[in-house]
């Protein structure tokens, strides 16, 4: 079977790959479709995300769907949730699993072996980790499930915004997502800034009342104010924007994962508006909504900006790369 492996910085690899035997607890799934996320573009082009450095050749992926070959969901479409939580740590008993310390996570290289991903044509997980596509939600569509999870946190992690003005920072498939999200929670209006004019394009898709020029100050859709800030492009220009623009007392969710080592802010600001700072790290039970809300609005489809053959695997990583041509970018592991 064929798989998409990283062998360190600028070394993608399309490859074949044993057939998985499943462990006790684990079934097997035939992956149809595999979107490329942020962290695997970071692999790619800086052999690591953040901290978390490449040791050894990983397969790629976490965002997979497809169909399950054994167990009791087998034949039918299921998308896979990526994590598998320790369930014991302090962070897990405290309802908060998306943070828990021991966690395997699909292609990721946080922990040594790293834990192999779901860039490959058939995967075996822990069968807690499959969940059938509701009525009506197809494999491609289901595929930002994942990417959508994460959007639903970070607005979560936002409190209330139903009837408020948020500002989003960053138009990449994440930020588009955020701003599904928004309008999904009921916030009042969107504003999306990026500095790239398809970004902003694919925003306005998602549902954005007012995109604006990140480097152009004379912008007329620029707020002078905001309720609440998701930063969402990992960038510290992005969070010094959020902390400039939101209310006295607003929420920032620092969303995007900033550069690895030390970033400025305004930490001043912070302290004489008494703004709240809250990161927001992957998901746990927004997994399931995200399903529904896909399941509800076929407007999503509008974010996939292509669908790439994985024997051309590295074409579609440059293609997510450019976010002048493009937004989601998916593997078809069956073409």
């Amino acid at each position: 079977m064929l798989g998409c492996v990283i062998h360190g910085e600028g070394d993608l690899r399309v490859a074949e790959l044993p057939s998985p035997q499943p462990g006790p607890g684990q079934v097997l799934v035939d992956v149809r479709y595999g979107g490329v996320c942020g962290s695997d573009l970071h692999y790619w082009r800086h052999g690591g995300v953040g901290d978390f450095r490449l040791r050894e050749p990983m397969v790629l992926g976490h965002e997979v769907v497809g169909t399950a070959v054994t167990g009791p969901l087998a034949g039918l479409p299921v998308a896979v949730h990526p994590a598998t939580p320790c369930g014991v740590c302090p962070e897990c008993a405290d309802g908060r699993a998306n943070v828990c310390r021991d966690t395997r996570y699909l292609g990721s290289a946080a922990r040594f072996p790293h834990v192999q991903g779901g860039f490959a044509a058939r995967l075996a997980v822990p069968a807690g980790q499959l969940r059938p596509l509701p009525e009506g939600l197809g494999l491609r569509r289901a595929a930002l499930a994942e990417p959508l999870s994460v959007a639903l946190h970070a607005v979560r992690r936002a409190g209330a915004v139903a009837g408020k003005h948020v500002l989003v920072t960053g138009a990449g498939p994440i930020g588009c997502l955020v701003v599904a999200a928004l309008r999904a929670a009921g916030a009042a209006h969107v504003t999306v800034t990026d500095l790239l004019p398809e970004a902003l394009r694919y925003a306005a898709v998602a549902g954005a009342d007012t995109v604006v020029r990140a480097d152009d100050p004379a912008d007329s859709g620029w707020p002078t104010e905001v309720d609440a800030a998701i930063e969402a492009s990992g960038v510290a220009a992005g969070l010094d924007t959020c902390l400039r623009l939101v209310r006295r007392g607003g929420v920032v969710v620092q969303l995007g994962m900033l550069p690895p080592g030390r970033s400025p802010f305004a930490g001043n600001l912070v302290v004489s508006r008494e703004i709240e700072l809250r990161g927001a790290f992957r998901f746990d039970g927004e997994f399931d909504e995200a399903l529904e809300l896909l399941a509800r609005e076929p407007a999503f489809d509008g974010l996939i900006s292509a669908v790439v053959p994985v024997r051309e695997a590295e074409e579609a990583f440059r293609a997510a790369a450019d976010r002048s041509r493009s937004c989601k970018v998916l593997l078809d592991f069956e073409a």
